[in-house]
């Protein structure tokens, strides 16, 4: 089993930034691909960013690349989404995933899912 907790969200301004982390424990990740998700209100869970957690295979949505950044500290067995310049359509929770296949993880199947972290964006 793997246990994800996010934190980070809150409330902030377009143009401002965010960093989400996601505190991993349980199995040893080596072999596990992270990811990022995100649901607005009304809307299905969207891809946002993953990565493996041997640090390559980085991927981002076309609507967050270049702004957002995936990343991983693996002694403090944590990924971060580096949130700049958030615009007002970003508002939603977010969610951390882990999966140990990358296509499903990518695909919104991952194995493991966090309770989420909501970020407000306001205009």
């Amino acid at each position: 089993q793997v246990q994800l907790a996010d934190s980070g969200g809150g409330l902030v301004q377009a143009g401002d930034s965010l960093r989400l982390s996601c505190a991993a424990s349980g199995r040893t990740l080596r072999s596990y691909t992270m990811a990022w998700f995100r649901q607005a209100p009304g809307k299905g869970r969207e891809f946002v960013a993953a990565l493996r957690w041997s640090g390559d295979g980085a991927k981002h949505a076309d609507s967050v690349k270049g702004r957002f950044t995936i990343s991983r500290d693996s002694a403090k067995n944590t990924v971060y989404l580096q949130m700049n310049d958030l615009k007002v359509e970003d508002t939603a929770v977010y969610y951390c995933a882990a999966g140990l296949s990358s296509t499903t993880v990518v695909a919104g199947r991952p194995d493991y899912w966090g309770q989420g972290t909501q970020v407000t964006v306001s205009a």
